[in-house]
């Protein structure tokens, strides 16, 4: 059954921090919280767009649900009441800050019917939650991620890559701890450089790098690839990119892509090509060509922008020819070689083979 979430964003609302790299309106293309007639407007239009059967989940975003005022959380918990009664919306989700969780907030989320629990995480590495003006510890988020499972929550964690003081070691660190927290999903973002935030003065006096886009790209993919091989889905790579984001002038430096997601995607398609091919030729011999077979629907990933993927496969693995074939009855995932010239399928390399093969 496909999943939906009806995003309501709160700016800011509830946060009583602001984070060095943090525009939650520009990241949402909205400045100012709903109101009550607003999410029940917003509730009603996507519920008349949405195909069923589906579980459909009212979601609070861009701002720190649990620490706005209790009579706030509850007011607005209230109002969905009659979409879960009726079963229209199947529970509510929310995102928040791991040092603003604890057993009487979760105790109200439960009883209005929250199910899923996001934390804005960024890293679990305490030097770049310093540098980022996070206030927490990574030992935080370890307490209110077990709060949040004992509590019978769904957690999702949201992390970010390319904050101050960050480098590719410690974003597998974090993943690595990320994975020991076990959440049920995750979602990745690269850090972008925002106007008027602290993060762009920061740039401006030369005291942050941002990432570029070839250097974002491969951490997301190794990042992406260890939560695999744990079994935690990736739901985000990316930022959505909203009007605001598109803008000229809001984005001053960083990696924003407007398919990050599928940039990684393609990277995790090209690796798992490469790595098929030499088992491939260990097993039968060299070849001067031959002919991968994936899901159509896989086949952007696999060909990469302009068929950069196929490009680079081709010079990596010394072929004279390389090409490649769809077929709607291959699984997801899945790369197949066929056989030159007898065209009969003769190796196949899943998607968990490939991550069993990582260390």
């Amino acid at each position: 059954m496909r999943h939906y979430n009806i995003p309501i964003f709160i700016p800011h609302l509830g946060c009583p921090y602001n984070c060095i790299y943090c525009d939650q309106k520009k990241i949402s293309a909205q400045t100012e919280a709903a109101d009550n007639h607003q999410i029940l407007r917003i509730i009603d239009q996507h519920l008349t767009t949405i195909i069923r059967p589906a579980e459909i989940e009212a979601a609070f975003f861009g701002g720190s649900f649990t620490a706005i005022r209790p009579d706030l959380q509850e007011n607005y918990l209230r109002l969905l009441q009659p979409y879960i009664e009726q079963n229209l919306i199947q529970g509510i989700r929310i995102s928040t800050r791991p040092d603003c969780i604890d057993n009487k907030t979760l105790e109200l989320l439960h009883r209005y019917g929250v199910q899923t629990i996001e934390l804005g995480v960024q890293s679990l590495n305490n030097e770049v939650l310093r540098q980022s003006g996070r206030i927490y510890q990574a030992e935080d988020v370890e307490k209110s991620s077990a709060l949040i499972k004992q509590g019978g929550f769904k957690l999702g964690i949201q992390l970010m890559v390319g904050l101050p003081g960050d480098n590719y070691d410690r974003d597998l660190e974090t993943v690595r701890k990320t994975i020991a927290i076990a959440p049920q999903m995750v979602r990745i973002y690269p850090t972008l450089v925002l106007a008027g935030t602290k993060l762009e003065q920061m740039w401006q006096e030369g005291k942050y790098q941002a990432l570029t886009l070839e250097e974002a790209v491969p951490v997301c993919r190794d990042m992406l690839l260890q939560l695999a091989k744990a079994g935690i889905p990736v739901i985000r790579l990316g930022l959505y990119p909203g009007e605001e984001l598109r803008q000229e002038g809001t984005v001053k430096a960083g990696p924003f892509h407007p398919s990050f997601g599928e940039l990684v995607e393609q990277a995790v398609f090209r690796e798992q090509a490469m790595l098929a091919i030499k088992l491939f030729q260990q097993r039968y011999g060299g070849r001067e060509r031959c002919t991968l077979n994936v899901n159509e629907r896989d086949l952007s990933k696999l060909l990469g922008k302009k068929r950069s993927n196929l490009i680079s496969i081709q010079r990596s693995s010394g072929l004279q020819e390389l090409n490649v074939q769809t077929c709607q009855h291959e699984k997801r995932d899945w790369i197949g070689i066929i056989i030159e010239p007898a065209g009969a399928d003769k190796f196949i390399l899943t998607r968990t083979e490939f991550l069993n093969s990582i260390n």
